[in-house]
Protein backbone atom coordinates (compact mmCIF):
# COMPACT_ATOMS: atom_id res chain seq x y z
CA UNK A 1 0.00 0.00 0.00
CA UNK A 2 0.99 3.64 -0.36
CA UNK A 3 3.22 4.38 2.66
CA UNK A 4 2.14 5.25 6.16
CA UNK A 5 1.24 8.94 5.95
CA UNK A 6 0.13 10.78 9.03
CA UNK A 7 -3.42 12.05 8.93
CA UNK A 8 -3.49 15.80 8.69
CA UNK A 9 -6.00 18.40 9.72
CA UNK A 10 -7.97 18.00 6.48
CA UNK A 11 -7.92 14.19 6.55
CA UNK A 12 -9.01 13.67 10.16
CA UNK A 13 -12.66 14.70 9.62
CA UNK A 14 -12.92 12.03 6.91
CA UNK A 15 -11.83 9.33 9.37
CA UNK A 16 -14.28 10.60 11.96
CA UNK A 17 -17.06 10.53 9.39
CA UNK A 18 -16.10 6.93 8.49
CA UNK A 19 -16.30 5.94 12.18
CA UNK A 20 -19.80 7.36 12.39
CA UNK A 21 -20.73 5.72 9.07
CA UNK A 22 -19.79 2.24 10.34
CA UNK A 23 -21.94 2.61 13.46
CA UNK A 24 -24.92 4.08 11.64
CA UNK A 25 -24.89 1.49 8.87
CA UNK A 26 -24.62 -1.28 11.47
CA UNK A 27 -27.80 0.08 13.03
CA UNK A 28 -29.40 0.21 9.58
CA UNK A 29 -28.53 -3.44 8.86
CA UNK A 30 -29.93 -4.60 12.22
CA UNK A 31 -33.11 -2.52 11.77
CA UNK A 32 -33.66 -3.87 8.26
CA UNK A 33 -33.29 -7.43 9.58
CA UNK A 34 -35.83 -6.84 12.36
CA UNK A 35 -38.33 -5.36 9.91
CA UNK A 36 -37.98 -8.28 7.47
CA UNK A 37 -37.46 -10.97 10.13
CA UNK A 38 -40.40 -13.08 8.97
CA UNK A 39 -39.15 -13.18 5.39
CA UNK A 40 -35.84 -14.89 6.27
CA UNK A 41 -35.83 -18.62 5.69
CA UNK A 42 -32.99 -19.14 8.18
CA UNK A 43 -33.07 -16.14 10.54
CA UNK A 44 -30.58 -17.86 12.84
CA UNK A 45 -27.84 -17.42 10.23
CA UNK A 46 -28.67 -13.70 9.98
CA UNK A 47 -28.71 -13.32 13.78
CA UNK A 48 -25.33 -15.01 14.14
CA UNK A 49 -23.73 -12.89 11.44
CA UNK A 50 -25.23 -9.57 12.56
CA UNK A 51 -24.12 -10.31 16.14
CA UNK A 52 -20.60 -10.93 14.94
CA UNK A 53 -20.76 -7.78 12.77
CA UNK A 54 -21.89 -5.68 15.74
CA UNK A 55 -19.10 -7.06 17.93
CA UNK A 56 -16.50 -6.45 15.19
CA UNK A 57 -17.68 -2.89 14.57
CA UNK A 58 -17.62 -1.96 18.25
CA UNK A 59 -14.35 -3.71 19.06
CA UNK A 60 -12.56 -2.08 16.13
CA UNK A 61 -14.02 1.37 16.74
CA UNK A 62 -10.58 2.86 17.38
CA UNK A 63 -8.99 1.23 14.34
CA UNK A 64 -10.55 3.79 12.01
CA UNK A 65 -9.77 6.93 13.97
CA UNK A 66 -6.86 7.77 11.64
CA UNK A 67 -4.45 6.48 9.01
CA UNK A 68 -1.81 5.55 11.60
CA UNK A 69 -4.23 3.42 13.62
CA UNK A 70 -5.70 1.75 10.54
CA UNK A 71 -3.30 -1.06 9.65
CA UNK A 72 -3.29 -3.05 6.39
CA UNK A 73 -4.06 -6.23 8.37
CA UNK A 74 -7.18 -4.62 9.80
CA UNK A 75 -8.31 -3.48 6.35
CA UNK A 76 -8.03 -7.01 4.97
CA UNK A 77 -9.99 -8.42 7.93
CA UNK A 78 -12.60 -5.67 7.63
CA UNK A 79 -13.15 -6.44 3.95
CA UNK A 80 -13.36 -10.15 4.77
CA UNK A 81 -16.11 -9.50 7.35
CA UNK A 82 -18.17 -7.64 4.76
CA UNK A 83 -17.62 -10.22 2.01
CA UNK A 84 -18.54 -13.10 4.35
CA UNK A 85 -21.81 -11.35 5.12
CA UNK A 86 -22.53 -10.94 1.42
CA UNK A 87 -21.87 -14.62 0.68
CA UNK A 88 -23.92 -15.78 3.71
CA UNK A 89 -26.98 -13.82 2.56
CA UNK A 90 -28.33 -16.63 0.30
CA UNK A 91 -28.11 -19.05 3.24
CA UNK A 92 -30.12 -16.72 5.49
CA UNK A 93 -32.58 -15.86 2.70
CA UNK A 94 -32.81 -18.87 0.36
CA UNK A 95 -35.92 -17.57 -1.40
CA UNK A 96 -34.38 -14.15 -1.95
CA UNK A 97 -37.40 -12.55 -0.32
CA UNK A 98 -35.18 -9.88 1.28
CA UNK A 99 -33.23 -8.22 -1.49
CA UNK A 100 -30.42 -6.43 0.44
CA UNK A 101 -27.50 -8.54 1.66
CA UNK A 102 -26.96 -9.05 5.38
CA UNK A 103 -24.38 -6.21 5.81
CA UNK A 104 -26.25 -3.99 3.31
CA UNK A 105 -24.44 -0.65 2.90
CA UNK A 106 -22.10 -1.34 5.86
CA UNK A 107 -19.83 -3.10 3.40
CA UNK A 108 -18.98 0.21 1.74
CA UNK A 109 -17.20 1.24 4.96
CA UNK A 110 -14.22 -1.11 4.49
CA UNK A 111 -13.85 0.10 0.89
CA UNK A 112 -13.81 3.73 2.04
CA UNK A 113 -11.28 2.89 4.75
CA UNK A 114 -8.99 1.42 2.10
CA UNK A 115 -9.45 4.60 0.04
CA UNK A 116 -8.47 6.82 2.97
CA UNK A 117 -5.51 4.67 3.90
CA UNK A 118 -4.06 3.62 0.56
CA UNK A 119 -5.34 6.03 -2.08
CA UNK A 120 -7.44 5.58 -5.18
CA UNK A 121 -5.61 2.54 -6.65
CA UNK A 122 -6.15 0.33 -3.61
CA UNK A 123 -9.67 1.71 -3.34
CA UNK A 124 -10.37 0.51 -6.87
CA UNK A 125 -9.07 -2.97 -5.99
CA UNK A 126 -11.20 -3.18 -2.82
CA UNK A 127 -14.35 -1.97 -4.58
CA UNK A 128 -13.87 -4.52 -7.38
CA UNK A 129 -13.53 -7.31 -4.80
CA UNK A 130 -16.71 -6.24 -3.00
CA UNK A 131 -18.54 -5.75 -6.30
CA UNK A 132 -17.56 -9.22 -7.45
CA UNK A 133 -18.85 -10.73 -4.19
CA UNK A 134 -22.16 -8.90 -4.66
CA UNK A 135 -22.50 -10.19 -8.21
CA UNK A 136 -21.74 -13.76 -7.11
CA UNK A 137 -24.39 -13.46 -4.41
CA UNK A 138 -26.90 -11.95 -6.86
CA UNK A 139 -26.36 -14.71 -9.37
CA UNK A 140 -28.02 -13.11 -12.39
CA UNK A 141 -25.79 -10.01 -12.59
CA UNK A 142 -28.80 -7.71 -12.58
CA UNK A 143 -28.66 -4.11 -13.70
CA UNK A 144 -29.28 -2.62 -10.22
CA UNK A 145 -26.46 -4.72 -8.78
CA UNK A 146 -24.03 -3.55 -11.46
CA UNK A 147 -25.19 0.03 -10.93
CA UNK A 148 -24.66 -0.08 -7.15
CA UNK A 149 -21.24 -1.73 -7.50
CA UNK A 150 -20.15 0.92 -9.97
CA UNK A 151 -21.30 3.73 -7.68
CA UNK A 152 -19.31 2.30 -4.76
CA UNK A 153 -16.27 1.95 -7.00
CA UNK A 154 -16.47 5.52 -8.29
CA UNK A 155 -17.04 6.94 -4.80
CA UNK A 156 -14.06 5.03 -3.39
CA UNK A 157 -11.75 6.06 -6.24
CA UNK A 158 -12.81 9.71 -5.89
CA UNK A 159 -12.23 9.77 -2.14
CA UNK A 160 -8.90 7.99 -2.53
CA UNK A 161 -7.77 10.51 -5.13
CA UNK A 162 -8.82 13.44 -2.96
CA UNK A 163 -6.88 12.00 -0.04
CA UNK A 164 -3.75 11.64 -2.17
CA UNK A 165 -4.06 15.25 -3.32
CA UNK A 166 -4.53 16.43 0.27
CA UNK A 167 -1.45 14.52 1.42
CA UNK A 168 0.64 15.85 -1.45
CA UNK A 169 -0.51 19.39 -0.62
CA UNK A 170 0.37 18.94 3.05
CA UNK A 171 3.83 17.65 2.12
CA UNK A 172 4.34 20.61 -0.22
CA UNK A 173 3.20 23.03 2.47
CA UNK A 174 5.48 21.42 5.07
CA UNK A 175 8.43 21.64 2.67
CA UNK A 176 7.64 25.30 1.93
CA UNK A 177 7.49 26.06 5.65
CA UNK A 178 10.84 24.34 6.20
CA UNK A 179 12.38 26.33 3.34
CA UNK A 180 10.91 29.55 4.73
CA UNK A 181 12.30 28.81 8.19
CA UNK A 182 15.72 28.00 6.73
CA UNK A 183 15.63 31.19 4.67
CA UNK A 184 14.77 33.30 7.71
CA UNK A 185 17.62 31.70 9.65
CA UNK A 186 20.03 32.31 6.78
CA UNK A 187 18.93 35.94 6.55
CA UNK A 188 19.42 36.34 10.30
CA UNK A 189 22.91 34.88 10.11
CA UNK A 190 23.66 37.03 7.07
CA UNK A 191 22.65 40.15 8.99
CA UNK A 192 24.85 39.18 11.92
CA UNK A 193 27.79 38.47 9.61
CA UNK A 194 27.05 41.65 7.66
CA UNK A 195 27.22 43.76 10.81
CA UNK A 196 30.18 42.12 12.52
CA UNK A 197 32.36 39.45 10.92
CA UNK A 198 32.64 41.01 7.46
CA UNK A 199 33.47 44.39 8.90
CA UNK A 200 36.18 42.95 11.14
CA UNK A 201 37.76 40.92 8.33
CA UNK A 202 37.75 43.93 6.01
CA UNK A 203 39.30 46.11 8.73
CA UNK A 204 42.01 43.51 9.43
CA UNK A 205 42.79 43.35 5.71
CA UNK A 206 43.04 47.14 5.43
CA UNK A 207 45.06 47.66 8.62
CA UNK A 208 47.37 44.74 7.86
CA UNK A 209 48.14 46.10 4.41
CA UNK A 210 48.91 49.49 5.91
CA UNK A 211 51.26 48.08 8.60
CA UNK A 212 53.12 45.74 6.24
CA UNK A 213 55.36 42.78 7.07
CA UNK A 214 53.70 39.77 8.67
CA UNK A 215 50.63 41.90 9.30
CA UNK A 216 50.26 42.30 5.54
CA UNK A 217 50.12 38.51 5.14
CA UNK A 218 47.51 38.37 7.87
CA UNK A 219 45.58 41.13 6.13
CA UNK A 220 45.75 39.27 2.82
CA UNK A 221 44.36 36.10 4.44
CA UNK A 222 41.62 38.12 6.12
CA UNK A 223 40.70 39.65 2.75
CA UNK A 224 40.45 36.21 1.14
CA UNK A 225 38.26 34.91 3.94
CA UNK A 226 36.11 38.03 3.76
CA UNK A 227 35.49 37.52 0.04
CA UNK A 228 34.73 33.82 0.47
CA UNK A 229 32.36 34.47 3.38
CA UNK A 230 30.59 37.29 1.53
CA UNK A 231 30.04 35.00 -1.46
CA UNK A 232 28.76 32.23 0.82
CA UNK A 233 26.30 34.53 2.55
CA UNK A 234 25.14 35.88 -0.80
CA UNK A 235 24.62 32.37 -2.19
CA UNK A 236 27.28 32.66 -4.84
CA UNK A 237 30.95 31.79 -5.31
CA UNK A 238 34.03 34.00 -4.91
CA UNK A 239 34.80 35.83 -8.12
CA UNK A 240 38.52 35.16 -8.26
CA UNK A 241 38.81 35.44 -12.01
CA UNK A 242 36.80 38.63 -12.41
CA UNK A 243 38.77 41.16 -14.41
CA UNK A 244 38.43 44.71 -13.09
CA UNK A 245 37.12 47.31 -15.49
CA UNK A 246 38.33 50.88 -15.80
CA UNK A 247 37.04 53.36 -13.24
CA UNK A 248 37.51 54.82 -9.78
CA UNK A 249 37.89 52.53 -6.80
CA UNK A 250 35.03 53.47 -4.51
CA UNK A 251 36.83 51.94 -1.54
CA UNK A 252 39.48 54.65 -1.60
CA UNK A 253 36.93 57.47 -1.59
CA UNK A 254 34.81 55.96 1.18
CA UNK A 255 37.83 55.21 3.35
CA UNK A 256 38.62 58.92 3.17
CA UNK A 257 35.27 59.82 4.74
CA UNK A 258 36.41 58.27 8.04
CA UNK A 259 39.04 60.97 8.54
CA UNK A 260 36.56 63.21 10.33
CA UNK A 261 36.82 61.14 13.51
CA UNK A 262 37.93 57.88 15.03
CA UNK A 263 34.32 56.93 15.77
CA UNK A 264 33.64 56.25 12.06
CA UNK A 265 34.62 52.75 10.91
CA UNK A 266 34.81 51.69 7.28
CA UNK A 267 34.62 48.11 5.97
CA UNK A 268 34.63 47.00 2.36
CA UNK A 269 35.50 44.09 0.11
CA UNK A 270 39.06 43.01 -0.52
CA UNK A 271 38.77 43.58 -4.27
CA UNK A 272 38.43 46.98 -6.00
CA UNK A 273 34.91 48.33 -6.44
CA UNK A 274 35.28 50.22 -9.70
CA UNK A 275 32.69 52.80 -10.75
CA UNK A 276 32.72 55.65 -13.24
CA UNK A 277 34.44 58.59 -11.55
CA UNK A 278 31.36 60.87 -11.42
CA UNK A 279 29.23 58.08 -9.97
CA UNK A 280 31.84 57.33 -7.30
CA UNK A 281 32.09 61.02 -6.40
CA UNK A 282 28.31 61.50 -6.11
CA UNK A 283 27.91 58.36 -4.03
CA UNK A 284 30.74 59.42 -1.73
CA UNK A 285 29.10 62.84 -1.33
CA UNK A 286 25.84 61.12 -0.33
CA UNK A 287 27.74 59.05 2.26
CA UNK A 288 29.36 62.23 3.59
CA UNK A 289 25.92 63.81 3.93
CA UNK A 290 24.70 60.76 5.88
CA UNK A 291 27.71 61.02 8.22
CA UNK A 292 27.04 64.71 8.67
CA UNK A 293 23.50 63.82 9.77
CA UNK A 294 24.97 61.38 12.29
CA UNK A 295 27.22 64.08 13.80
CA UNK A 296 24.43 66.64 13.97
CA UNK A 297 21.57 64.44 15.20
CA UNK A 298 23.21 61.48 16.98
CA UNK A 299 25.80 63.57 18.82
CA UNK A 300 29.61 63.60 18.87
CA UNK A 301 29.80 60.41 20.92
CA UNK A 302 27.81 58.34 18.42
CA UNK A 303 29.61 55.50 16.64
CA UNK A 304 29.12 55.15 12.87
CA UNK A 305 29.91 52.32 10.48
CA UNK A 306 30.25 52.37 6.70
CA UNK A 307 29.90 49.05 4.90
CA UNK A 308 30.54 48.76 1.17
CA UNK A 309 29.17 45.74 -0.69
CA UNK A 310 29.77 44.88 -4.34
CA UNK A 311 26.73 42.87 -5.43
CA UNK A 312 25.66 41.53 -8.82
CA UNK A 313 24.62 44.50 -10.92
CA UNK A 314 24.65 47.07 -8.14
CA UNK A 315 26.68 48.61 -5.34
CA UNK A 316 25.31 48.89 -1.81
CA UNK A 317 26.69 51.29 0.80
CA UNK A 318 25.24 51.11 4.30
CA UNK A 319 25.78 53.87 6.86
CA UNK A 320 24.74 52.80 10.34
CA UNK A 321 24.97 54.55 13.69
CA UNK A 322 24.15 53.77 17.31
CA UNK A 323 22.38 57.06 18.01
CA UNK A 324 18.86 57.65 19.35
CA UNK A 325 17.20 56.90 16.01
CA UNK A 326 14.76 58.96 13.95
CA UNK A 327 11.23 59.42 15.30
CA UNK A 328 8.53 58.15 12.96
CA UNK A 329 7.53 60.79 10.42
CA UNK A 330 10.54 63.01 11.15
CA UNK A 331 11.87 62.93 7.56
CA UNK A 332 8.48 63.77 6.08
CA UNK A 333 8.11 66.66 8.54
CA UNK A 334 11.56 68.00 7.66
CA UNK A 335 10.72 67.98 3.95
CA UNK A 336 7.44 69.78 4.62
CA UNK A 337 9.28 72.47 6.64
CA UNK A 338 11.87 72.99 3.90
CA UNK A 339 14.73 71.28 5.72
CA UNK A 340 15.73 69.09 2.78
CA UNK A 341 19.23 68.00 3.73
CA UNK A 342 18.47 64.28 3.65
CA UNK A 343 16.13 64.53 0.69
CA UNK A 344 18.42 66.64 -1.55
CA UNK A 345 21.89 65.62 -0.40
CA UNK A 346 21.21 61.91 -0.21
CA UNK A 347 17.99 60.83 -1.89
CA UNK A 348 18.36 63.37 -4.70
CA UNK A 349 21.92 62.31 -5.50
CA UNK A 350 20.95 58.63 -5.55
CA UNK A 351 17.97 59.34 -7.82
CA UNK A 352 20.29 61.02 -10.33
CA UNK A 353 22.47 57.93 -10.28
CA UNK A 354 19.44 55.76 -10.99
CA UNK A 355 19.58 54.32 -7.49
CA UNK A 356 17.67 54.64 -4.24
CA UNK A 357 18.13 55.62 -0.61
CA UNK A 358 16.24 54.00 2.24
CA UNK A 359 16.20 54.78 5.96
CA UNK A 360 15.61 52.14 8.62
CA UNK A 361 15.41 53.51 12.14
CA UNK A 362 14.07 52.33 15.46
CA UNK A 363 13.93 54.90 18.28
CA UNK A 364 16.69 54.11 20.76
CA UNK A 365 18.45 51.65 18.41
CA UNK A 366 20.13 53.89 15.87
CA UNK A 367 19.61 54.57 12.18
CA UNK A 368 20.66 52.73 9.05
CA UNK A 369 20.80 54.32 5.60
CA UNK A 370 21.03 52.01 2.58
CA UNK A 371 22.34 53.56 -0.64
CA UNK A 372 21.95 51.43 -3.78
CA UNK A 373 23.11 52.30 -7.28
CA UNK A 374 23.34 50.25 -10.49
CA UNK A 375 26.77 49.76 -11.97
CA UNK A 376 27.97 51.46 -15.12
CA UNK A 377 25.66 54.49 -15.17
CA UNK A 378 26.99 58.08 -15.50
CA UNK A 379 24.53 60.78 -14.39
CA UNK A 380 23.63 63.48 -16.87
CA UNK A 381 25.72 66.66 -16.53
CA UNK A 382 28.33 64.95 -14.37
CA UNK A 383 32.00 65.84 -14.81
CA UNK A 384 33.88 62.85 -16.16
Amino acid sequence: MAGEPTAGAVELPMWRALTAYRVLTLGYAVTLFLIAYGDYGRPGVAIAYLGALAAWTLLTFGAVRGAEACSPRFLVADLAVGIVGILLSPLADPSNAVRPTLPTIWVAGPVLAVALKGGWRWAAVASVVVGTANMVEDGDFSGPMLHNSLLVCLAAITIGYVVEVVRASERTLAKALRIEAATRERERLARDIHDSVLQVLAMVQRRGTAIGGEAADLGRLAGEQERALRALVGGGAPREDAAPSAGTDLRTLLAGTTGAGERVTYAGPGEPVLLPAPVARELTAAVAAALDNVRRHAGPSAQAWILLEDEDGEVLVTVRDDGPGIPEGRLATAEAEGRLGAALSIRGRLAELGGSAAWVSVPGQGTEVELRIPKGRIPKGARV
